[in-house]
């Protein structure tokens, strides 16, 4: 699975101010991620607000981001949430021949033991038809998955190629690098400790400032998968700001808010999310402001 080394991007979902898909954004964000050198793109993930979306809404976007990418970059397919059956169902029926993986996130809500999280994956496994990550993201789903549950995962089903770990708990990378098979890719799902997941022995990053900032960070982790530390670490001290800014108010408000001044897009969430103050706003132009060239 080389395809997953390197920077993917979590894509968004722009939305028009009347509320619907912007599909002309979605496609313009594609091209501006794609010529800005990323490795791949996640389609339908958290940050892409798809517990929010209508069926006809993904397949939309789905069919959007398949067109507008034509070809070029390995795409990635998030499919899951916290009823088993059903991720198991869509996963039986849907069409998944222009993704080389899904991206399926821990349970949320229901807070199952480690063995259920076994089971949740293992069901996940036995359904899909091509490569499964696994998501690790304790702060929206309220369960950790442990490194010894990543590792049973790997060893048992030869489909489990990934886990993105978005714990932002270093430590907890360093025991997934350490217990997981040489050929599994441990890859950050936290901007922040990304540069150092990979310096540890991690695969990439599936990013979220990456899709606004994707020339500088993607040539961050690049630097960090080649040991080009001094490089690596240098981007990183001028990024992190920004790294820190999009959360401070969630995620996608802060992205959103980026894309937004780039003129890729407009900030518009959907409910429950609230798109980002104000002051945070202005926060994030300042920052950006040397980096971005604005889309006319």
């Amino acid at each position: 699975m080389k395809e997953l080394l390197g920077t993917g991007v979590a894509l968004i979902t722009p939305f028009n101010e009347d509320g619907n898909v912007d599909v002309a954004a979605l496609t313009n964000i594609v091209e501006y991620n794609v010529s800005g050198g990323v490795e791949y793109l996640v389609v339908l993930g958290t940050t892409g607000e798809s517990v929010t979306l209508s069926k006809e809404e993904k397949q939309l976007i789905i069919d959007t981001v398949i067109a507008a990418n034509a070809g070029r970059l390995p795409l990635v397919l998030g499919v899951g949430g916290n009823n088993t059956a059903m991720v198991t169902e869509e996963l039986l029926t849907a069409d998944l021949s222009a993704f080389v993986a899904i991206l399926s996130v821990s349970p949320y809500y229901n807070k199952p033991t480690q063995e259920g999280i076994y089971q949740h994956f293992k069901a996940v496994s036995l359904a899909s038809p091509i490569p499964v990550i696994l998501y690790n993201v304790p702060g929206r789903t309220g369960s950790n998955v442990l490194p010894e549950t990543v590792a049973r995962l790997a060893e048992d089903f030869k489909n489990i190629v990934a886990v993105k770990e978005a714990s932002g708990d270093i430590v907890q990378v360093l025991e997934l690098v350490k217990k997981t098979p040489a050929d599994f890719h441990v890859i950050s799902g936290d901007d922040i400790t990304a540069l150092s997941s990979v310096l540890a022995g991690g695969s990439g990053v599936i990013s979220v400032i990456g899709q606004g900032l994707p020339n500088e960070f993607s040539s961050m982790i690049r630097f960090g998968l080649e040991k080009q530390v001094e490089k690596a670490f240098a981007l990183h001290y001028d990024l992190q700001e920004g790294m820190q800014l999009i959360f401070e108010e969630g995620n996608p408000a802060g992205i959103k808010a980026i894309l937004e001044i780039a003129g890729l897009s407009k900030a518009k969430v959907r409910l429950p999310l609230v798109e980002a103050t104000t002051e945070l706003k202005q926060k994030i132009e300042a920052f950006v402001k040397p980096f971005i060239k604005v889309v006319a």
